[in-house]
């Protein structure tokens, strides 16, 4: 029998062979580390444990989880962040903590004692700002976007999303004290233009068209505080839009000198009401214990539209003190105010608006059954303005820096689908509050009203004045 020929490189089989080798070199060695890494894992395992089990309680690593127990996460962030620059302490979007209980109240559906409406049936969801006003300000929805100005806080990009997105919805955007641009103006909507006594907020042209002006004196997250903006942290054009001129600071006064007097608040009023032609001119108070006081000052002064900021309100950045120990929650605010107007006899010539950290369709549609006409959304509304859009920051930057006008990632916004986002969220939110309005036999959101609401704690039943649930309603014989 002839010998085997010998292999040769060329040869297919000598490849199939080094291969077959190298492969199983390859397992060899992987089960290897895979054992020695279970082993290395299983003493590593162990020495923790032995060290959480047996190290003194000064010594013991779990001081720290002790320590963050003592301190959340958050708060030690922040005293870190103190100890580190001993400046003043500045955080984006308002407060942590949440006061009102808006889930302590429930709606009360219609069944016998009331039918509800069938599906699809007809709902109003229409709003009217200011009625008594030569211009009263007509919504297809009471969600109005809140307070976020161009430059001294979102990206003229955001601003253009938020004012798009709000128009495709039939509202209004409220263009803050920040300085507007033409675009705003011309995105095919109504604009709220607020008044904080800079210069760049009294543009006649820009007043002549506005549907609505709102005087800010305070908001949940700053209180009555004004406000020093720094020039370098503004873009160009709102730099030189502001008037901003080296490297002095900018006054945001609040409250504003007009407001000193009623003589002088009711001339600015009046004012107002003649530039704008007729279009209603609104307040914006912080919520505070004297807010009954402050209500009367602001109707003497003869105001067609009043909004509360509650305590949860947000903003571009403010020292947490103000945001998480000033002020009195939007829920006890609101009801307190609807209260003041109702006595007044000026329910129905004076809007309200409630804002401050209100969330979800349900939580709209208790603010208004509770007395407002519409209300203010601010981060919610952010929120859908950066959705889709989220991969662009996270997960090594917040989302903040996205949409803040001195953000790092501002550039990278798509005005276009936050427009998209914005109106989609406006209107499904919309949408939501027809359904509840159906089950509740309503055919308007401006008809859902207290006796739609039961408490569901003792405490809600006495704060609010509601109906507690576990208790039957009067006979009406």
């Amino acid at each position: 029998m002839p010998p085997a020929p010998a292999l040769s490189p060329g040869d297919g089989r000598l490849f199939i062979i080094v291969m077959i080798a190298v492969l199983v070199s390859l397992g060899v060695a992987a089960a290897v580390l895979w054992l020695a890494r279970g082993l290395l894992l299983d003493r590593l395992a162990d020495r923790v444990v032995r060290r959480f089990l047996k190290d003194p309680y000064r010594e013991n690593l779990w001081d720290l989880a002790v320590g963050m127990q003592r301190i959340p996460p958050p708060l030690l962030l922040e005293l870190e962040l103190r100890a580190d620059k001993g400046e003043l302490l500045e955080r984006p979007l308002g407060g942590l903590r949440r006061y009102s209980r808006w889930e302590d109240i429930a709606f009360n559906p219609a069944q016998l004692a009331r039918r509800p409406l069938p599906p699809g049936a007809q709902v109003d969801t229409s709003a009217v700002l200011g009625p008594r006003a030569a211009r009263p300000l007509h919504l297809a929805t009471p969600l109005l976007v809140s307070a976020m100005g161009y430059g001294i806080g979102v990206s003229k990009a955001v601003a253009l999303a938020l004012a798009r997105g709000a128009h495709q919805a039939g509202t209004a955007y409220n263009a803050g004290s920040g300085p507007v641009v033409p675009e705003i103006l011309e995105a095919g909507g109504p604009v709220i233009l607020q008044y904080t006594g800079g210069p760049w907020n009294q543009v006649p042209d820009q007043l002549a068209r506005a549907a609505m002006v709102e005087i800010r004196l305070g908001h949940g997250a700053r209180g009555a505080l004004g406000r020093l903006v720094r020039p370098d942290r503004l873009p160009e054009e709102a730099r030189r839009r502001m008037g901003a001129a080296g490297h002095k600071s900018l006054l945001l006064e609040a409250p504003l000198p007009e407001t000193e007097n009623l003589r002088t608040f009711r001339e600015l009023v009046d004012r107002l009401r003649h530039s704008t032609g007729g279009a209603p001119v609104g307040i914006k108070l912080v919520a505070t214990h004297h807010l009954e006081h402050d209500l009367l000052w602001v109707l003497e002064a003869g105001v067609d539209v009043i909004a509360i900021d509650g305590s949860e309100g947000g903003t571009s950045e403010t020292p947490p003190i103000l945001a998480d120990d000033f002020g009195i929650p939007t829920l006890y605010a609101l009801v307190r105010a609807a209260a003041l107007l109702e006595a007044a006899g000026v329910r129905q010539r004076v809007s309200l608006l409630a804002g401050g950290g209100l969330r979800t369709p349900g939580e709209f549609l208790k603010a208004l059954a509770l007395g407002a006409d519409a209300v203010y959304l601010g981060t919610a509304v952010i929120m859908a303005a950066t959705h889709g859009q989220l991969s662009k920051a996270i997960p090594f930057e917040p989302i903040t820096q996205l949409a803040w006008a001195s953000g790092q990632l501002a550039g990278r916004f798509d005005p276009g689908q936050g427009a998209r986002t914005v109106a989609n969220f406006l209107k499904a939110c919309t949408l939501e509050m027809a359904e509840a309005a159906r089950a509740l036999g309503r055919d308007s959101l401006r008809a859902v009203d207290r006796s739609d609401l039961v408490a569901r704690t003792p405490e809600a039943a006495d704060l609010l004045g509601l109906p507690p649930a576990w208790r039957p309603p009067r006979s009406r014989s």
